[in-house]
């Protein structure tokens, strides 16, 4: 099922009042109906932080929020872009001239990204205009991936209003590419459960090549997502990309003390596939090899026999250009840990023993550790929400999405959600004048959802 393209569903809109509701707008707005409508969904990692673009399997699913767009295709070659969220402002371009501006992440370079993804795979010399109204009810920078929900959903909108296809796996890969021109180095997890979900499983996720299977979660447990309402922005701040260039310079100085070729050498899966050796065995490496002190820019020069300028030029990213130290020992030994829960959590509910609900908790609250410990990506909002969800029944609880702000994702027993959401409430959200302004989109409980799809009117 998943291999083909995204479906297309024809819908009554008098049954659909959102979408009742945009075609008003965008009639409003445009002075023309819309001829078809793209949503893309946010997801929640359940496991599996910071791995994916090392080469890693991640465990997400994804959520019911969305990016909904409602487009209509025109003979001007420009793109319109209008939000019904009056914060975000109009925006409208030459369709033959997409300027990506990396120094704002404004939402309308998301919206790009996917329109130049898939004019480029196309090598679309005359693509058509648009104009879009878009509506979003993921939070933004809460780490449940609104920005590439959009790069998504705007990937789908320009294919469809070319009268292109292509397979989800397809569509996964170009926007994951894409992405990249806002400047975040991602490693495609999102955008391929934005694609690949399915109603009522989560799915994990492979890269290299790209691969989706589906893990029935625990009948049992439901999953809580709160929001810190810290929020944090990957393409505006530099700990992601830091963290991304930390787990490469590991990759680099463990291959080379291993004698392997260490400049083909990018990620920390290819260590451990040219090693031919278990994750297990990887940890032990890195304790041999890697020192806990962080490393100097000269001290990695040195372990590789480079100078600083070829550092720079060949192995760091554009915006880590001027960062002097690298912890290298805690990053690789979060990715070689985090990478076996992820598949012990996938055996587990594979399984199903009657524990799998302790065990899974125990899983979630292990990566919660390494995440917060190893990779140094929570911040004092997440672990007091993380200690409170704790404290109030939930069997695991950790931080989703990249962190230092966004969401905790907690293992609730059904019978006790109810309680546990009044609690967390009360606790972290009614004491807090901002926070109790947010908190209606900030605590929910959630199950698996569809992954991206064309809507018609019937």
């Amino acid at each position: 099922m998943a291999a083909d393209a995204p479906g297309t569903l024809p819908v009554q809109l008098a049954e659909q009042p959102r979408l009742q509701k945009l075609k008003e707008m965008f009639i409003s707005k445009f002075g023309s109906a819309p001829k078809f409508y793209v949503r893309a969904p946010g997801r929640v990692n359940l496991i599996g932080e910071h791995i994916d673009y090392c080469g890693y399997a991640v465990l997400p699913m994804a959520i019911e929020q969305d990016i909904l767009i409602a487009v209509e295709p025109v003979k001007t070659k420009v793109v319109q872009l209008a939000n019904t969220n009056s914060l975000y402002l109009d925006f409208s371009t030459s369709v033959n001239n997409i300027q990506i501006n990396k120094t704002k992440p404004q939402w309308h370079n998301y919206f790009l990204c996917g329109l130049k993804g898939i004019q480029e795979h196309f090598g679309l010399n005359n693509p058509t205009g648009m104009n879009c109204l878009l509506d979003g009810t993921i939070p933004p920078s809460s780490g449940l991936s609104s920005s590439s929900a959009l790069v998504c959903c705007a990937g789908l909108v320009t294919l469809r209003a070319n009268g292109k296809t292509l397979s989800k796996m397809e569509l996964a890969e170009i926007c994951t590419k894409s992405e990249r021109y806002i400047g975040t180095e991602g490693g495609g997890m999102d955008q391929s459960i934005s694609f690949l979900a399915e109603e009522g499983t989560a799915k994990l996720i492979e890269f290299s090549p790209l691969r989706a299977t589906d893990v029935r979660l625990p009948s049992g447990a439901a999953f809580v997502i709160a929001n810190s309402c810290v929020e944090m922005n990957k393409a505006a701040t530099s700990h992601y990309n830091i963290r991304v260039m930390e787990c490469r310079l590991a990759t680099k100085l463990l291959s080379k003390s291993k004698g392997l070729d260490w400049k083909t050498m990018l990620r920390l899966h290819d260590v451990q596939t040219k090693l031919g050796v278990s994750l297990e065995e990887m940890l032990t490496i890195v304790e041999e090899v890697l020192h806990p002190e962080p490393y100097s820019t000269e001290e990695i020069c040195k372990c590789l026999g480079i100078s600083l300028e070829e550092l720079r030029s060949q192995i760091l990213s554009q915006n880590t250009q001027d960062v002097s130290t690298f912890k290298l020992y805690q990053r690789a030994k979060h990715v070689y840990s985090e990478a076996a829960r992820v598949l012990e959590f996938k055996k587990i509910c594979n399984k199903a023993p009657a524990n799998a609900v302790q065990l899974l908790g125990e899983l979630m609250n292990q990566s919660y550790i390494s995440c917060r410990e190893m990779y140094e990506c929570s911040c004092p909002e997440l672990d007091r929400l993380v200690d409170i969800c704790l404290q109030f029944g939930a069997i695991g609880s950790r931080l989703t999405g990249a962190g230092w702000g966004g969401c905790t994702v907690s293992m609730v027993p059904t019978d006790k959600l109810n309680t546990f959401i009044k609690n967390v409430r009360k606790a972290y959200y009614q004491t807090d004048v901002q926070r109790l302004a947010l908190e209606n989109n900030s605590l929910f409980a959630t199950k698996p959802g569809r992954g991206a799809l064309v809507f018609v009117e019937a």
